[in-house]
């Protein structure tokens, strides 16, 4: 296997939407964890989300997240995913 395992996605988060309005910024940040542990193959506790991420969800404050974000998610030798804003 190669070095790390780069890849872009943009990651849907219309589910936010179900969840009462003061905890959609936070869920979002669980969906995204979800979304990289499915596609990454990698359990929760390998999972870095970058604060700039965690700052663009949390933007507009805790009432409304984007609908859909996309990220990098560079994947390490060790098991590490680091999900950071794509450029």
């Amino acid at each position: 296997m190669a070095d790390e395992m780069e890849r872009i996605m943009t990651i849907p988060l219309r589910k936010t939407k179900l969840a009462p309005r003061t905890k959609r910024s936070a869920r979002a940040i669980k969906e995204i964890r979800a979304y990289i542990m499915r596609h990454m193959k990698v359990d929760e506790d390998n999972v870095w989300i970058d604060a700039s991420l965690n700052e663009r969800i949390w933007q507009n404050g805790i009432r409304n997240p984007p609908s859909k974000v996309t990220v990098k998610a560079v994947k390490f030798d060790d098991g590490l995913v680091e999900v950071s804003l794509a450029e």
